[in-house]
């Protein structure tokens, strides 16, 4: 197995790159999953519980909770544009072979494009959309230790050019029930594309990330900190047509020291999040989550918003769980996003 393992990384290593977004094909992959993961800043990967849908970001979270357990979720990007991004997910756990598996299938639609030839003339409409269907498993190894792997078909239609992939994803946890403590290790989106739009072949959104999370004792409070694109050091960018924002007096702003700009590349590369679950069962729960990436590509010097920052909430009713995120890009528009689960074995008894 561990041999099967290096020579699969091996294999996709020829074809990874370190690159963060715009660089890369099958961006929609790093998009949350659920309500759940949007709230709590956009990517979660330290939480193990009857969740389906977090499998999907973590198979190493896949467990016998997720046993037939069903998620559906839509994402409405920006009201208006007309982009939905959605997933669907299944959890069903092997008992003989102590195995838990988990299937499902995430889209994007861009919504319904104006085409237009070289010289404007109108030659219709067309509209583009991209699919990654999802299998993986999980599995305890020990006390403490869990370890899990994802699968991913890629297919992208934009227009008239199409495109074919695929990709890994591999994870570790480490789940510590007495201290309430979970460590988390991920590698996702090992993969490359095997059809390309117009004969050039480019980059999977190859990541690590290492995520830590704790139930507080005395509260019922869970903090986590993740840690993102730690395949790669420098991800700030500097964007040369951006017009800084004067001074009082009309002076010009200094440039950042070297400290400043070590210390904003750091924390780009972490997301803070906190998840408050009421109740015996905690069938109520909110969530608020900060990314700094975010907030430091997309916010407004010259305006006040809340980029970068997320929240939300989840409860269940009866046998039905419902939940709902609420992301800040920037202050020309907000991602919301709904989704609903429930277990099929609910409805058997």
């Amino acid at each position: 197995m561990k041999k099967t393992t290096i020579i699969i990384l091996f294999f996709f290593s020829q074809f990874l790159h370190a690159q963060i977004g715009g660089n890369s094909v099958y961006e929609f992959l790093n998009l949350p999953q659920s309500p759940r993961v949007t709230a709590l800043g956009g990517s979660h990967i330290t939480v193990m519980d009857d969740d389906v849908a977090m499998a999907y970001s973590n198979p190493a979270s896949s467990n016998p909770l997720m046993h037939q357990q069903l998620y559906f979720g839509t994402e409405i990007y920006f009201p208006g544009t007309g982009i939905l991004h959605g997933y669907a997910g299944y959890g069903h756990y092997w008992d003989k072979k102590d195995i838990s598996f988990h299937g499902g299938i995430q889209y994007i639609s861009y919504g319904k494009f104006d085409g237009r030839d070289v010289f404007a003339n109108d030659v219709g409409n067309f509209r583009s959309s991209e699919y990654a269907l999802t299998g993986g498993a999980g599995k305890k190894f020990s006390d403490k230790l869990y370890a899990g792997a994802n699968l991913k078909i890629i297919t992208s239609q934009l227009e008239g050019y199409n495109s074919f992939g695929m990709s890994l994803d591999f994870s570790g946890m480490y789940v510590d029930t007495a201290k309430q403590t979970t460590i988390t290790l991920l590698v996702k989106n090992a993969g490359l594309q095997f059809s390309t739009y117009d004969g050039e072949r480019e980059g999977i959104p190859f990541e690590i990330q290492a995520g830590f999370s704790k139930k507080l004792k005395y509260l019922p409070f869970r903090i986590s900190v993740l840690g993102t694109n730690l395949q790669r050091w420098n991800i700030r960018y500097d964007d040369p047509n951006q017009q800084d924002a004067t001074l009082l007096f009309g002076e010009e702003p200094s440039e950042d020291s070297k400290i400043q700009v070590f210390f904003d590349n750091f924390f780009r590369h972490f997301v803070f999040s906190g998840e408050f679950l009421f109740g015996k069962r905690e069938n109520f729960k909110l969530r608020m989550g900060y990314n700094h990436l975010r907030r430091a590509e997309l916010k407004n010097n010259n305006l006040r918003s809340m980029a970068g920052f997320s929240t939300g909430l989840g409860f269940k009713i009866k046998k039905i769980g419902f939940d709902y995120g609420l992301a800040f890009y920037h202050i020309g528009g907000s991602v919301h996003h709904f989704g609903i689960s429930t277990n099929i074995n609910q409805f058997k008894k």
